[in-house]
């Protein structure tokens, strides 16, 4: 059995840190498997991309050429809105490796055109990282449930009007994957309801698989140790905040950290925030406490120290699959605050290895970063719990074996 995954980077984003521990996974097992990306800046040699200069600078190309029909509309959302028009190259590339399954992972910013998922003529495995397969075009479609119809009129383009480049993408997703033999990995139970309720995939096999972590590699430090290691102080309390983009992108929630924290610092004084995203010091709004700035963190054992050096992480987003940040912290010991919404329920266990706040109430955000901290033997107990969660339901190896079994009854049907 040969596997191939598809994702359109190797380092960048949750989707591309979620394939790429899959693909060390079940090559562990002794699956053969690659992962082609579009955009590769690791040097691992199961990773697979064209190295030639010229078509990487024809990607970048292609990826700002295939956002311009975005931009013509008022709301011009560039990081949540893909309509993946461009044709590309891909498919002499998937018949020389030849698999007997492919794996799609995350397909935008350029790298598949929608109608070349329609002509991959093999079995198709589709893990879900956002809403995207299912939609009109839209990442994170918030409360909008147009992908329910046909989409139109799309609130995340600004658009009024019903045959908008939502409604066109939905026609040609509808039109070039009615053949495919195709099913749908969910990793949070939440998102596979929107894709079951969807008019895409209403009538495609929908299985719930959650994303997988190395538990030896992300688990517990010494907490002196890590801070030293980081130049953090020891007697203070540390809020621990990290996403992609955090900075940027407002799914990411940090317009409602940042109140929850001035609160915070009025009745928890001896505390202190760390972020670690592409903010800069500058950029930091005040916060009522200090702090300190780590910029972005590509290393796993690092990623692992700022963990646990911190007392609590806080997830704020408004709406997210199965964050790898949280399950990152929680196989740490570091308890997560979240608000209820999207797959949180799935790893956060409300007031057992962690907080789930109200949507999008800042007061109740406040408040479960404050319980968290206020009691220490309460901690503990939530740190305990949190990484026993991790390790029992969301180990690499587990996840791994899941998805070989699923290979191996779609090449036996």
């Amino acid at each position: 059995m040969k596997v191939l995954m598809l994702n359109t980077f190797d380092e960048i984003g949750g989707a591309a840190r979620a394939a790429v521990r899959l693909l060390s996974g079940v090559r562990k097992q002794g699956i053969a498997s690659s992962l082609l990306v579009q955009f590769k800046t690791g040097n691992r040699t199961d990773i697979i991309s064209s190295p030639s200069r010229l078509r990487k600078l024809l990607r970048r190309l292609k990826l700002l050429l295939g956002l311009l029909p975005v931009r013509m509309y008022p709301k011009k959302p560039e990081n949540n809105f893909s309509p993946s028009l461009l044709p590309d190259k891909k498919l002499a590339e998937i018949a020389a490796i030849n698999p007997d399954i492919i794996h799609l992972h995350w397909l935008c910013a350029g790298f598949l055109q929608i109608e070349t998922i329609g002509r991959l003529g093999k079995p198709l495995i589709w893990t879900l990282h956002d809403s995207w397969a299912f939609t009109g075009g839209c990442h994170v479609p918030f409360q909008c449930q147009k992908y329910q119809q046909r989409c139109g009129s799309c609130p995340i383009l600004g658009s009024s009007k019903e045959k908008d480049l939502s409604r066109r993408t939905w026609n040609r997703k509808a039109k070039a994957w009615q053949k495919l033999n195709l099913t749908v990995v969910a990793p949070s139970r939440w998102l596979a309801d929107c894709a079951r309720s969807s008019s895409l995939f209403g009538d495609v096999r929908v299985e719930v698989i959650p994303n997988g972590l190395d538990t030896e590699l992300f688990q517990p430090k010494d907490k002196e140790t890590a801070r030293n290691l980081l130049n953090l102080p020891k007697d203070r309390k540390i809020i621990l905040f990290g996403a992609v983009r955090g900075n940027s992108d407002p799914n990411k929630g940090f317009h409602l950290l940042n109140p929850a924290l001035l609160a915070l610092s009025k009745n928890l004084p001896n505390t202190m925030a760390v972020v670690f995203s592409s903010f800069d010091t500058a950029e930091i709004p005040e916060l009522g406490m200090p702090v300190a700035c780590l910029g972005e963190i590509n290393d796993d054992n690092l990623l692992a120290s700022i963990y646990s050096a911190a007392d609590v992480f806080v997830a704020p987003s408004l709406l997210e699959n199965l964050p790898n940040t949280v399950m990152e912290a929680m196989a740490c010991g570091t308890p997560c605050v979240a608000f209820r919404q999207g797959g949180l329920a799935d790893l956060i266990d409300h007031k057992a290895s962690g907080y789930l706040a109200l949507p999008y109430d800042i007061e109740d955000l406040a408040q479960g970063i404050a319980w968290v901290l206020e009691n220490k033997d309460r901690q503990t107990e939530l740190a305990l719990k949190a990484r026993q969660k991790i390790k029992k339901e969301f180990n690499i190896e587990e996840v791994s074996n899941r998805y070989i079994k699923l290979y191996r009854e779609l090449l036996t049907v």
